[in-house]
């Protein structure tokens, strides 16, 4: 057996393990920071809506030796705006700008079919207006904001109103982090981001609802034993699926980190940037939220219930007891080894010493 599946065995049977849940302060300082970084990003830059969330205009033309930053270059003068300029393999481009009019795309249009010197029937323009986009963004939220209640009534029903509330709060940590490094990076928003999200909300609640399922069988009639506090469960089983969650990730993550970094970076490959990195992003924060939030944060919560706070003082009574008891025994130990020690050598004892006076005399 691996290293690794042997120290996954040894997390499962609890021979060893890592107290993330006493350490929970520091892991929600740590979210903490880095959802306000996310937040500030998101208020200060913005995301970089797509011409499907905001509007605009889509022009390609044909088989052209015009390079895509001069292309580039020519639209931006043209519409005032932002321009994305991709070329294609057959020496196409196709040129993207958002928030225009009908009027800056025509103006546009011929100022790129001059640019090409090609005539203007020769650039195929799609218009796409500001309320469809509109209409598109009001549909994401919508599927968004479903997808959350149907996630809480399910885990509220299969497990309880506590987990719903961790599952819910990992879900909105990986939302907020993925949404605020689109804003800090400038990546564009399109309905392929949309459905990055969705894929990495499902990933997240996967890992959190296999802790939680372990989580619920090892806290089964836990009122009735006192070994171990609510804390402590949550904690070996999170360690017991410790593993296969990093496993999981790092599986799901290779591929992802293949199109983002090679197919978006050194292929330049734009189009695959806006799914990319919602799943290298979503995932990596979905793991981490797993481990660290959802069930830290189940434990909080449950803590707080009379029976739990109950269970802890007689454990902590016990403890302590059991401790008393063995400091007692180990008094009673020292005590008899410092006896042994000032008791005299064995043939000692029953012997006196005779005075030099009275030795024996010969008559």
């Amino acid at each position: 057996m691996s290293r690794l599946g042997t120290l996954g065995a040894r997390l499962y049977r609890g021979e060893v393990g890592y107290d993330f849940v006493a350490k929970r302060k520091i892991w929600y300082g740590i979210s903490i920071l880095i959802t306000i970084t996310a937040i500030v990003g998101l208020a200060v830059r913005g995301l970089n809506m797509g011409i499907e969330f905001s509007g605009g205009a889509i022009f390609n033309t044909e088989k052209t030796s015009v390079s895509a930053d001069a292309a580039k270059e020519t639209a931006q003068q043209a519409s005032g705006h932002t321009a994305v300029v991709q070329k294609t393999g057959d020496g196409k481009l196709r040129i993207q700008v958002s928030e225009l009019t009908p009027e800056q795309s025509r103006t546009t249009q011929q100022a790129l079919a001059k640019k090409l010197d090609v005539s203007t029937n020769k650039i195929n323009t799609d218009i796409v207006g500001p309320s469809w986009g509109d209409e598109i963004a009001n549909k994401a939220w919508t599927g968004l904001a479903i997808f959350m209640l149907l996630v809480v009534i399910y885990l509220a029903i299969a497990f309880e109103w506590r987990m719903a509330i961790a599952a819910l709060v990992a879900l909105i940590h990986d939302l907020t982090i993925t949404v605020g490094i689109y804003a800090l990076v400038g990546f564009e928003v399109t309905p392929g981001t949309v459905i990055g999200l969705l894929t990495i909300l499902g990933y997240s609640l996967y890992d959190t609802v296999v802790v939680f399922d372990g989580l619920k069988e090892s806290a089964k009639d836990i009122t009735k034993q006192t070994r171990f506090t609510y804390s402590e469960i949550a904690n070996r089983s999170l360690n017991g699926t410790l593993v296969r969650s990093i496993n999981t990730t790092v599986v799901a993550l290779l591929p992802v980190a293949g199109l983002l970094f090679i197919g978006g970076g050194f292929l330049g490959a734009g189009m695959l940037n806006d799914i990319s990195l919602a799943l290298f992003v979503g995932l990596a924060a979905g793991a981490y939220s797993s481990i660290f939030i959802a069930t830290p944060l189940v434990a909080d919560l449950k803590e707080r219930d009379p029976q739990m706070k109950a269970l802890a003082r007689r454990i902590k009574a016990k403890r302590a007891a059991q401790s008393a008891k063995a400091d007692s025994a180990q008094d009673d130990q020292e005590t008899a080894e410092d006896e042994t020690q000032d008791a005299p050598p064995a043939g000692v004892v029953g012997q006196r010493r005779q005075p030099e006076g009275r030795k024996g005399k010969r008559r």
